[in-house]
């Protein structure tokens, strides 16, 4: 099996308690340039919001890199604020299949500083 079949295999038995649940889902994927967190809704449809390595606000705060630790931290906290902005503080924290450690772990490590409950 392909690198990306196991992880998402991983990934399916979260998403199938998160949806169960009903509850907001803070989506992390990362790739090694960069990392992604969006806010999405209990039912799937809508994206309420989302930061990534990508974005003018967390590039002019990083500098160039995009794949370290320091940057994923950067874009934990610009999520939080814009999730807030979007009146959501609490959400469940599906991790794709990658391990929660290194850049994932400290988005999400950010996010729970900034005040989002994930």
């Amino acid at each position: 099996m392909s690198e990306k079949r196991v992880r998402m295999r991983r990934a399916k038995r979260p998403r199938i308690k998160i949806r169960e649940l009903g509850v907001h889902r803070l989506c992390v994927f990362r790739t090694a340039r960069h990392i992604y967190a969006q806010l999405i809704s209990p039912d799937g449809g809508n994206v309420l919001a989302s930061a990534s390595t990508l974005d003018a606000e967390v590039k002019q705060q990083t500098g160039s890199g995009g794949g370290n630790v320091a940057a994923a931290q950067v874009v934990g906290k610009v999520f939080a604020e814009r999730a807030k902005k979007a009146g959501i503080e609490r959400a469940a924290f599906d991790r794709s299949g990658f391990k929660f450690h290194g850049r994932v772990k400290a988005l999400a490590d950010a996010a729970r500083e900034a005040g989002f409950q994930c």
